[in-house]
């Protein structure tokens, strides 16, 4: 850690340097933001080279390695060129004879010099390798093959290098194995709390609707809500009763208090809804509670789980499930004031029945409680009937 901090550039290259950063990273087991990795490699460069590339625009590590790269040429460059022209003489004169002639064999050496270092900085370079194409030459960062440039319309330009074809590909691939799911068809199994104020224009956007859906359960139509605020994943206790799921005790009995209720509501009861909804098919541990808003409703449980992305603009839910993106789409506000007003007229027929059938009931038991009336009456009047036959014929006994 301690050579990691006081670790300078110095006489080494830029690609030396960066090398021996990494390897001490590595060693030294830190990962940290790439941010924080430029600053540090910044504050080891030399000076002349560390002011110019602060000049610079970069997006990344690599990139800043590549211009440091760059501006380190650039300033070899400048000083061959001042020891190449400070190696004339100053008395040197193109006409005529110095005082002090250079023989002939110094002024090629002089010559030769500049063209025998060449050939040396490239016996270095073939001896560099690159991990990535395995060319000699160039190191990774200045690979030649990773990046190409694209020329668009109205003076635009934008570079592509092979990580972000190679993701565009996949993302492109995930795009054509996505697969949007819509709302199950058909009628709602079981009548839910309707609110009163609906006004007459229905609002098509989703900007103030929770994620409602359609599923199906047993074959059965059922309503699906997915809020995030909610920390469990219920469904109604009616549900339970008209498809007569098993049930089985919760392992953490809560209570769960709603905004009109002083006393909180006992969850000691689970169950395991088996949920279709398209080719997306699952069994879902859900609590049983008194649920009027909808028949099932996944919580935070169930996104964490599957972890799902909500978009916020379309109200979309996508996952992944068995290698494949599934997309939720959300009912419109059309639909489902459409399924509340068939909900409302299923709920006026069963009030409509549920009444007719208890005044038949009453009907019946006042028949019921008239006929043992009417029974014991004419039991109390057949006996004492009998009693007074069988007087009668005492008395004509006795007289005879």
């Amino acid at each position: 850690m301690d050579k990691l901090q006081r670790l300078k550039q110095g006489s080494s290259s830029v690609e030396e340097y960066r090398q021996s950063m990494e390897l001490l990273m590595m060693r030294a087991g830190i990962r940290e933001e790439e941010r924080t990795t430029i600053s540090r490699f910044q504050s080891g460069l030399n000076l002349e080279i560390r002011d110019k590339v602060k000049l610079l625009p970069y997006r990344d590590l690599n990139e800043l390695v590549q211009l440091c790269s760059r501006v380190e040429r650039q300033l070899k460059r400048k000083s061959f060129r001042k020891d190449s022209t400070s190696s004339y003489p100053k008395n040197f004169k193109k006409q005529g004879h110095s005082s002090h002639p250079y023989p002939k064999e110094e002024k090629e050496k002089e010559k030769e010099k500049p063209f025998f270092k060449a050939p040396s900085k490239e016996s270095k370079s073939s001896e560099i390798k690159c991990f990535k194409c395995l060319g000699r030459g160039h190191i990774a960062s200045q690979c030649p093959t990773k990046k190409t440039m694209v020329l668009k319309a109205q003076d635009h330009y934008s570079s592509l290098n092979e990580a972000t074809s190679s993701s565009s590909s996949s993302e492109d691939e995930a795009i054509d194995s996505e697969e949007e799911i819509l709302p199950c068809e058909g009628d709602l199994l079981l009548v839910r709390r309707l609110l009163n104020n609906q006004s007459s224009e229905i609002d098509q956007s989703q900007r103030e609707n929770l994620f409602q859906t359609k599923c199906k359960v047993l074959e059965n139509t059922c309503s699906l809500i997915v809020d995030s605020g909610s920390t469990s994943s219920c469904c109604s206790t009616r549900l339970v009763d008209k498809l007569a799921l098993t049930t089985n005790p919760h392992p953490k009995p809560y209570k769960m208090q709603w905004i009109n209720e002083e006393k909180g509501i006992v969850v000691d009861q689970q169950t395991s809804i088996p949920i279709s909804i398209g080719k997306y098919q699952e069994e879902i541990l859900c609590d049983i509670v008194p649920l009027e808003v909808s028949h099932v409703l996944f919580g935070r449980p169930w996104q964490f789980d599957k972890k799902t992305i909500h978009d916020g603009l379309t109200n979309k839910i996508s996952f992944q499930y068995l290698g494949k993106k599934i997309v939720w789409c959300p009912l419109s506000p059309f639909q489902v004031n459409e399924d509340q007003m068939k909900l409302k007229a299923k709920k006026d027929e069963e009030e409509k029945s549920k009444n007719k059938n208890k005044k038949k009931r009453k009907e019946l038991s006042l028949w019921r409680k008239r006929r043992a009336r009417f029974k014991r009456t004419i039991t109390l009047v057949s006996s004492s009937f009998f009693w007074c036959q069988r007087k009668m014929a005492m008395e004509d006994e006795h007289l005879l």
